[in-house]
């Protein structure tokens, strides 16, 4: 049976790259690429015959996420694989939201996408490793939305996450200062504004509630 598959990725490097990876499959039939959710959302009303589409997540306009929703509501029979350089938690919670058959990491060798795509077809849902585990993390949690809305509310910074994860690992808040290419006084101020975002009194109380909520 041939497969013939949609492609969409803003970026032409990563496109051109996945075409290629299609191209080595005979059974694979690549019928067209675009580079953003509306343009993929008009290629479907003309009426083509696709049966499973590799999906970009951080796009302008209508985001994957979005636009997998979209898709899925108007033609729920083709497959959709989400192909992301990102395995963050909110993006694999909404994806699987949004009605995503599959969620792989874009650099996935050609083969294990291969793999991924029969699986998909055959009503499994393929899924890089990396993905897998924090999936299962996710679905262990009781209330996958009461989660996503804790780590927004609590509204950590980047540097802070940064902190917090090489906090985590044991370093010193010299060492800390170092790697992050500031002052020791500045890693302090920002531990001081992780504790009371997190509403903790210590590192250890900071490192397993960012844990809990899988901010780290």
């Amino acid at each position: 049976m041939m497969i013939r598959i949609g492609i969409v990725d803003d970026n032409h490097f990563l496109l051109k790259a996945l075409e290629e990876k299609i191209s080595f499959f005979e059974d694979l039939v690549h019928k067209f690429s675009c580079t953003s959710g509306a343009e993929v959302l008009e290629h479907l009303e003309c009426k083509l015959t696709i049966d499973i589409i590799l999906m970009d997540i951080e796009m302008p306009g209508i985001n994957g996420i979005e636009t997998t929703e979209i898709l899925k509501k108007r033609y729920p029979q083709i497959k959709v694989v989400m192909l992301t350089v990102f395995d963050n938690e909110e993006h694999i919670f909404n994806a699987i939201k949004a009605g995503a058959d599959g969620y792989l990491l874009k650099d996935t060798p050609a083969e294990v996408l291969y793999q991924g795509i029969l699986e998909t077809m055959e009503g499994g849902a393929a899924m890089s490793p990396k993905i897998a585990k924090k999936t299962l993390k996710l679905l262990r949690h009781p209330d996958l939305g009461n989660l996503c809305s804790a780590k927004e509310q609590i509204g950590l910074s980047n540097r802070e996450i940064e902190i917090l994860e090489q906090l985590a690992v044991g370093l010193s808040y010299t060492k800390i200062a170092e790697n992050l290419f500031i002052s020791p006084s500045t890693v302090r101020k920002h531990i001081e504004n992780i504790y009371k975002k997190l509403q903790v009194h210590s590192k250890l109380e900071a490192v397993e509630k960012a844990r809990n909520y899988n901010i780290i």
